[in-house]
């Protein structure tokens, strides 16, 4: 099946970007990475305060970097989880850096391990440590344990999802928010938009090899779901959720079943479904109407969780 270009945002194209999408493999996922070093995503500067730690335990060494606009004290605290499909990607991130910014918040960014070196639960073992030790650390971040959100873009909203359902069920800190921009949350894609094979920026093929890397294999409907939170029997007692996702994402279809299933399940959950929208085409096209009205609502849920 395959995607009517027409339907994009016209503001969404440029002739070449919506055309296109990675195609990744294990055999060349280090040839990407290097492409992306080397420069070829442009770095967009973001002017904040930021600081590298790393948050250690017995068994564990994770990187964060944090993201303040000032050094206010008891400040509300983002931890956020950058997108790349579970294979690229690190914690310096741009959205980070303008939700520090923007709200006057900590953001702490997670360097969480990379599959296929590192499959699931690698990953989300790094957010786990990173979200339990928020806490305990309040004092020397200056944050407010009482204002703790997590969130993340694509994979990062996946791993967002997934640490969610752990937080719940091993008796994490509170949450007053999960962020989910446009979460990659199901390794089946057995939906209509899941069907379609040439999705801009993100395709099928694609998709499928990145959660094979993740899964280290195909377990299908037996994934867990801290790796693909769409296979979570029950999602109530969940935190206050935003959902957002374009028509016209490989996404789509099943971030919005999520998050009826959500609100059915008694958890808040507000979703924005953004018409003409391909995967992170905000991020290519910033000027575009439909993307600043996208960032603005992002902004907007962040800010009404944290009651600024």
């Amino acid at each position: 099946m395959k995607l009517d270009l027409d339907r994009i945002d016209p503001e969404l194209k440029d002739g070449k970007t919506e055309h296109n999408a990675l195609d990744i493999r294990r055999d060349n996922i280090e040839k990407i990475r290097a492409l992306l070093e080397e420069g070829l995503v442009p770095i967009i500067d973001v002017p904040v305060l930021e600081a590298e730690q790393w948050v250690e335990s017995p068994s564990l060494k994770t990187r964060v970097m944090i993201y303040r606009k000032s050094n206010r004290p008891n400040q509300p605290c983002l931890l956020w989880i950058h997108g790349g499909g579970y294979i690229l990607g690190r914690a310096e991130d741009v959205r980070a850096k303008r939700f520090a910014r923007d709200l006057d918040i900590t953001v702490v960014s997670v360097d969480y391990r990379l599959a296929p070196e590192y499959p699931f639960p690698a990953g989300l073992e790094d957010c786990w440590q990173v979200l339990k030790w928020l806490p305990t650390a309040a004092a020397a971040l200056g944050i407010d344990t009482e204002q703790l959100a997590i969130g993340g873009a694509s994979a990062g909203a996946g791993l967002a999802a997934g640490l969610a359902l752990k937080s719940r069920d091993a008796g994490g800190p509170p949450l007053k928010l999960q962020l989910l921009l446009y979460p990659m949350i199901d390794n089946l894609h057995a939906t209509a938009s899941g069907t379609i094979e040439n999705h801009p920026v993100w395709k099928r093929d694609t998709s499928f090899a990145a959660w094979e890397m993740y899964l280290d294999g195909i377990p299908g409907a037996n994934a867990s779901p801290y790796a693909a939170a769409t296979r979570a029997k029950s999602l109530e007692g969940l935190p206050k959720s935003y959902i957002c996702v374009g028509t016209e994402d490989l996404f789509f279809d099943e971030d919005v079943a999520y998050a009826m299933r959500l609100n059915a399940a008694g958890v808040a959950c507000t979703l924005a479904v953004w018409p003409g929208v391909y995967h992170a085409a905000e991020g290519f096209f910033p000027e575009a109407r439909v993307s600043q009205r996208l960032a603005q609502g992002v902004t907007a849920a962040l800010a009404d969780a944290f009651g600024l």
